[in-house]
Formats: C-alpha cells, sequence, structure tokens
C-alpha cells in the first residue's frame, strides 16, 4: 500500500539528506540539511539571470583589485564560491560544502592554503568553520591536506572517490566526511560494456555499501555520504546512509512518490567487511592503480572539475574586461 508520506520524507527518517546544487532557490525550496557545490554546478548557477545580483557584485569587487586579468578572475570566482555558499549556509540549517580548486589536486601546501583562504573569507562573512565543509579531491595529495586541515578544527569533505582504498585512506587520515561516486562509477561499467543493472547490482550501490560496511566495522567516524547519482534507484537503495547528496530533479522524484520506502543500510548491521587496511603512500597508490575504473575516473573527475572551473574563470574574465 502507498504511504501517506513521500520517499523523500521517509528517507530524512533514516538518512541525512543533502542538496547536491548552487541553486539557492531550489535550496529554499527542498529544505535539505546541507548543501553541496561544485565549480560545475556554480557555473551553472552563475549563468541563471536569478543569480546576476551575486555574479554583478563579485565582478564589481574584482575591477577594484589590483593586478594580472586572469589571476583577478581567479579571485573572483573564489569570492563568488564564498558568496554563494554564504547565502547557501542561511538557508540550510547544517553543511556547505566549498571545493578547494581542482587544478590543486596534487598539491597538498596549495590545498592547505586554499582551504585556509577559504575558511577565512567565510568567517569575515560571519559564517563559522563548524557550518562549512572543504570539498578536496582524493588523492593522496588531497588526502594528506586533509589530514593537516582536520587538526586545525576544517573540517573536510573527499571528494572524486571512487574505490575501497580512497576511503580507507581518507578514514585513517581522520576526514570528516567522504562522497563515493555512484553514478560515475555506474557509467564506467555501462560504457565498459559490464551489462545492465538493477539498483541492488549497479556497481556504484555496491561500492558505497562496502565503504559504509567497513568503517562502520572497523569503528571509523568518518561519514559516509553518497553522491552522484543517475536515479532514484540507486538512492533508495541506499536509504539508511549516513548521508546521501542528491540533485534537485532527483528530490523531487522522491517527493512525488508515496511508495514505501525500507532501510537497506544500517550501521548495527553493516554487513561483511574488508580487512582494515593499513596504507603507506606506495601501497595507496599501487591498489588504486589496481583500480582501472577508479584510475580512470578519479582523473576524469579532475579534468572536468579543472574545464568547468576554467570555464568559469573565462566566464568572469570576460565580464571584468567588459565592466573595465
Amino acid at each position: 500500500m502507498p504511504s501517506s508520506r513521500s520517499k523523500l520524507d521517509q528517507l530524512r527518517d533514516m538518512t541525512t539528506v543533502v542538496a547536491d546544487t548552487g541553486d539557492i532557490e531550489a535550496v529554499r525550496r527542498l529544505k535539505p540539511q546541507d548543501c553541496t557545490t561544485n565549480p560545475t554546478l556554480l557555473l551553472k548557477a552563475a549563468e541563471l539571470p536569478a543569480y546576476a545580483a551575486l555574479v554583478d557584485g563579485a565582478i564589481r569587487w574584482g575591477t577594484g583589485q589590483a593586478g594580472e586579468r586572469l589571476a583577478i578572475a581567479a579571485r573572483v570566482c573564489d569570492r563568488l564560491a564564498i558568496e554563494f555558499g554564504a547565502e547557501l549556509a542561511g538557508i540550510v540549517p547544517g553543511r556547505v560544502s566549498t571545493e578547494v580548486d581542482a587544478d590543486l589536486a596534487f598539491d597538498t601546501q596549495a590545498t592547505m592554503a586554499k582551504a585556509r583562504e577559504l575558511i577565512a573569507a567565510y568567517e569575515a562573512r560571519g559564517v563559522g568553520r563548524e557550518r562549512i565543509l572543504i570539498k578536496i579531491a582524493s588523492t593522496w595529495e588531497g588526502i594528506r591536506a586533509a589530514e593537516a586541515l582536520q587538526r586545525e578544527r576544517i573540517d573536510c569533505n573527499m571528494t572524486l572517490l571512487f574505490s575501497l582504498v580512497q576511503a580507507a585512506a581518507c578514514g585513517d587520515a581522520g576526514a570528516f566526511l567522504v562522497s563515493p561516486f555512484v553514478g560515475r562509477i555506474l557509467d564506467w561499467h555501462v560504457k565498459a560494456g559490464d551489462g545492465s543493472f538493477t539498483a541492488e547490482t549497479d556497481p556504484g550501490v555496491v561500492s558505497v555499501r562496502r565503504i559504509f560496511a567497513y568503517f562502520k566495522t572497523h569503528g571509523i567516524a568518518t561519514v559516509v555520504m553518497g553522491a552522484s547519482f543517475r536515479n532514484t534507484g540507486e538512492i533508495e537503495a541506499l536509504a539508511g546512509c549516513d548521508r546521501l547528496t542528491i540533485g534537485p530533479s532527483l528530490m523531487d522524484q522522491l517527493a512525488a512518490d508515496t511508495g514505501p520506502l525500507p532501510r537497506r543500510l544500517d550501521p548495527r548491521r553493516p554487513g561483511e567487511a574488508a580487512p582494515r587496511m593499513r596504507l603507506d603512500e606506495r601501497e595507496f597508490r599501487f591498489q588504486l592503480n589496481e583500480d582501472a575504473m577508479a584510475t580512470e575516473k578519479l582523473a576524469e573527475g579532475i579534468r572536468l572539475f579543472v574545464r568547468d572551473l576554467r570555464a568559469l574563470r573565462a566566464l568572469v574574465a570576460a565580464r571584468l574586461a567588459k565592466a573595465a
């Protein structure tokens, strides 16, 4: 029998629902606990007429800055990310995730410096660091940056994560949260011709379940937040995960469905887990290299985020030139 409550509301009973968008109006409408953004989402939001005032304000600030135009454009993009993030922090009761530039994915010190800049900018706007998660790519260098930042009370959301070995290393580093990508894992296997999948056999869903079981079995406090969904079936198959970050269109589909939604993940009964890993740099890189899907999707994900970051900077640079 259909439930009187939507699947989205049922999901909220067992999982913290996070909005995966830079669309401020969608966040107001859907009322998630947290919100995540990335360069791709910010690029889309920056091109919407509804946010012209935010973009115009950042451009005006940029016209008063000294230096080379592309460097100014990069600073304006940082400011724009903070402006969107501060607006979102005024709406959601929980955390807002803001991403470190993907072109810093292999530079530990630069990642740490950028994270500190972002936190300082938020704090200057009255948004405390306890409200922010800094998104960092789950490379060896990014994980080492997160390990140091966590000691400074800068909580990190480890993104572009496609494998248990990445998750295990993030857990060992004490990262606040990991965001295993469900849909992109599925994309790889479909492209590889590995067959069709149900929600239960979806390799992205299986990956998150393995990470969940590993963390809960071994007492790792790092939060597991499934991300990058292609359909509601993937989301339903992970009901009970610590957090799930979901795009507005899929949230709307869940809100319109009143069917039953059973819990699928339970920290008290997490299922069979892999043995505890002890990873140094050599072992991490070797095991990641052994996983063709994770290696390829990590590299591709960094390239795509860098592409959209450059597109955002180009958009800003053109606006700066026009305003000069």
